[in-house]
């Protein structure tokens, strides 16, 4: 075994992306972040994660994986045996194990299109891997922390597993949303491959894994674990009524008494406008020149001939829940020449047509990037004015947090973690963005028209800037609260 200080709380992060090896959204940020903030308060906090492809070329890139794997991991699984490497890498210092199984962790786009058995299956053998992680690792958790419907089957599989059950008294599980509209639906005849008791799905006992005829991961999940958070406070609030539970609010209620709202929190690390390497040129909240250098860099990568208009932009995933539909609404009512705008964001096909022709139509003041990229990201954050996050509902949002870093101000909808986290500046002299109430094209309309009014007094202008570049959203504080989480889940058995 491992030297192991038994005082010492030994938590398993069990993600289907972790940064800086995989990432599609923001789970893939906190599972690279949460455990290494873990790590710096006292915790022996570890990530266990898929290969996918790229996954292990990139480790061997930043020099963190060793010549060898340190064995295999086998799974009964649909009627069968599967087995994968396990690699550990170290990133940062945090210890990373890594699955390697070519056929099974195959897909360069990490979630399913379609939500069946088969689809499922490399998901579920992450899941069961974190049981039988100490067996090759020789390092055993006390906690397994499971993210998303992914990894919901986890603390229902101690509950109802045929074989798993018998594992109960050796983990507590913590599970933590970050996204309600995702639940993990599936047929029930899935239950019995996965190795699953018959009373696991019973319409008659509210706590199963029953939900209108078909499979709920995140249900089971939330009934069976021992601690339910959420990314942001507002967020456990929403996830509780009619509109933000989608179904699930009833279910969430009833185990509100271990519910937590933990905001997420940024790596400095990587989103810091003093050192990122990644732009062109460095400030900070008292040196803002470079600023312009990268607006300067941004204008001429695009092929613009910058006449000082306001530059807005947009950095996110491509979806209606980002409110790209009123959006872009909004953003005809600023055309053609009160605004640049850049949005940078990946989805699906529909959305990418709806902004290739808002780009052909405002070729002049519009740039759309639709294939994400990091460089260009980090570019975006840094050159613009105004970042629009106009969001039907938002967990927690981390988007407003990198925005406030690099001095680019949001204009946000008031949900979920955007109130938690971006105060008005109409309301408040320690004003960071503009706030906006209702989900409509008109109420986003006013809030960007009351931003750009901002911008023409420059000494209101630089206030807000610098109030929201001194906003302190690292890790360490959310991190101290999941410590503390962890010790009454330990101190309760």
């Amino acid at each position: 075994m491992e030297r192991e200080n038994e005082f010492v709380l030994k938590i398993l992060h069990v993600s289907p992306e972790c940064a800086p090896l995989a990432k599609k959204g923001g789970l893939g940020d906190v599972a690279g972040s949460l455990p290494k903030a873990l790590r710096k308060n006292g915790i022996d906090a570890r990530v266990l994660m898929p290969g996918w492809p790229g996954v292990l070329d990139r480790a061997r890139e930043l020099s963190a994986l060793p010549s060898r794997p340190l064995g295999t991991v086998s799974v009964a699984l649909n009627w069968r045996s599967l087995s994968a490497k396990l690699w550990r890498a170290s990133i940062d210092g945090l210890p990373v194990y890594i699955l390697e199984n070519g056929e099974l962790f195959d897909n360069e786009n990490i979630y399913p299109e379609e939500m069946s058995a088969a689809a499922a299956e490399p998901m579920i053998f992450l899941s069961y891997a974190a049981f039988e992680l100490s067996r090759t690792a020789r390092w055993k958790p006390q906690i397994i922390h499971a993210h998303d419907w992914p990894t919901a089957i986890i603390p229902s599989a101690l509950r109802w597993h045929r074989h798993y059950a018998s594992m109960a008294g050796d983990f507590d599980t913590v599970y933590t949303i970050h996204n309600m509209a995702h639940q993990g639906l599936f047929q029930q005849e899935c239950l019995n491959g996965w190795g699953f008791i018959p009373d696991s799905f019973s319409a008659l006992d509210p706590t199963s894994l029953e939900f209108y005829g078909l499979v709920n991961l995140m249900k089971g999940a939330i009934n069976t674990s021992e601690a339910i958070t959420t990314v942001s406070p507002s967020y456990s609030w929403d996830i509780q009524t009619h509109d933000g539970g989608f179904g699930l609010d009833g279910v969430m209620s009833t185990n509100k008494g271990k519910l937590r709202g933990i905001l997420n929190g940024i790596d400095y690390d990587v989103w810091n406008p003093h050192r990122d390497p990644l732009l062109p040129a460095h400030y900070d909240i008292s040196r803002r020149e470079g600023k312009k250098t990268c607006r300067r860099a941004l204008m001429e990568g695009f092929g613009w001939d910058d006449d000082g208009r306001p530059l807005i932009i947009f950095v996110g995933r491509l979806t209606e829940q980002k409110g790209v539909d009123i959006m872009l609404e909004a953003l005809e009512r600023f055309m053609p020449d009160k605004i640049y705008a850049l949005i940078i964001g990946s989805g699906n096909e529909f959305y990418n047509r709806k902004l290739a022709d808002f780009e052909a139509s405002h070729s002049a003041s519009v740039r759309t990037v639709t294939a994400f990229s990091e460089e260009r990201a980090h570019l975006a954050y840094a050159a613009g004015d105004i970042l629009l996050m106009p969001s039907l509902f938002e967990p927690c949002g981390l988007s407003q947090l990198i925005a406030f870093a690099y001095g680019t101000i949001p204009v946000a909808r008031a949900t979920g973690g955007l109130a938690d986290t971006v105060i008005d500046a109409d309301s408040s002299p320690d004003g960071t963005g503009f706030l906006f109430a209702d989900y409509s094209i008109s109420e986003l309309e006013a809030a960007l028209n009351r931003a750009l009014m901002a911008k023409e007094e420059p000494e209101r202008w630089n206030r807000i800037v610098r109030n929201a570049m001194k906003e302190d959203f690292s890790w360490n504080s959310s991190a101290k609260e999941y410590a503390a989480l962890y010790r009454d889940v330990i101190t309760a058995d």
